[in-house]
């Protein structure tokens, strides 16, 4: 119980990786917020599965890619818990098209939510924010990889490791650390281990296997906890080597 009386506030936090991370931080001793952006079954299911294991979460609408929207559901969260020790932006969306493929609609859509979303969410939960607190962004090894059709996709991820690097310099006299975990291929219902292109993309993996969400919410419960005191303004990657 390393996060016992923490207040944590993960975006995207109904289902997948988001989902994965809520459950661990309360498994971990924190009463955790979620926002989702429509699929509130899916958010009530997260909080469900959370309060049948003892713990005590919270869930608020808010879509990342309006501004008021997001502010809005910060502010419900933070109001819930009371302050925010751990704030975790998990929402984002991802578009492939290839440079012919792609358009201004995808190109706003992914940077509205992936990066404007985080930046607003952010500047919206300093105020509760607790000294010493934790900030971690969820990335993507896409940032750094450069791979066909994702190359918005990938132009935003790159962007949010940007922004936890010069955030962690610009909270570190409050303590509060800012780091990005960088996911590669996890099995998600979204991305799936079984799917299309799995096959192609493990040749492609040095573990020879997709990782799971729950290897990455370990990695987010490492950074929010006391053991990673020291540790601020990095990337992590999860990803099987694939971007080594």
């Amino acid at each position: 119980m390393s996060l016992q009386g923490k207040k944590a506030l993960v975006t995207g936090g109904s289902r997948g990786i988001g989902s994965a991370i809520a459950k661990r931080l309360a498994a971990d001793g924190a009463t955790v917020a979620i926002t989702y952006a429509g699929n509130k079954a899916a958010a009530d299911a997260t909080v469900a599965a959370i309060e049948q294991a003892g713990g005590t979460a919270f869930a608020f609408q808010a879509d990342a890619a309006d501004g008021a929207s997001q502010r809005a559901g910060i502010e419900q969260a933070a109001g819930a818990l009371g302050k925010v020790d751990i704030l975790v932006h998990n929402a984002g969306v991802a578009e492939f098209a290839t440079i012919e493929q792609d358009t201004d609609a995808l190109f706003d859509r992914q940077f509205d939510v992936n990066v404007r979303g985080v930046h607003v969410g952010t500047r919206a939960a300093l105020p509760h924010l607790s000294d010493g607190g934790r900030i971690i962004l969820i990335g993507s090894i896409s940032g750094e990889l450069g791979l066909s059709a994702v190359a918005t996709y990938s132009a935003t991820k790159a962007a949010v490791a940007a922004l936890a690097r010069s955030w962690a310099k610009d909270l570190a006299s409050r303590n509060i650390l800012v780091n990005t975990v960088q996911p590669g291929p996890i099995d998600t219902d979204l991305n799936p281990a079984d799917g299309e292109f799995a096959q192609q993309m493990t040749t492609m993996i040095p573990l020879g296997r997709y990782g799971t969400v729950d290897e990455v919410s370990g990695v987010v419960a490492f950074l929010a906890g006391p053991d990673a005191s020291y540790v601020t303004g990095t990337t992590i990657n999860v990803d099987g080597g694939t971007a080594a």
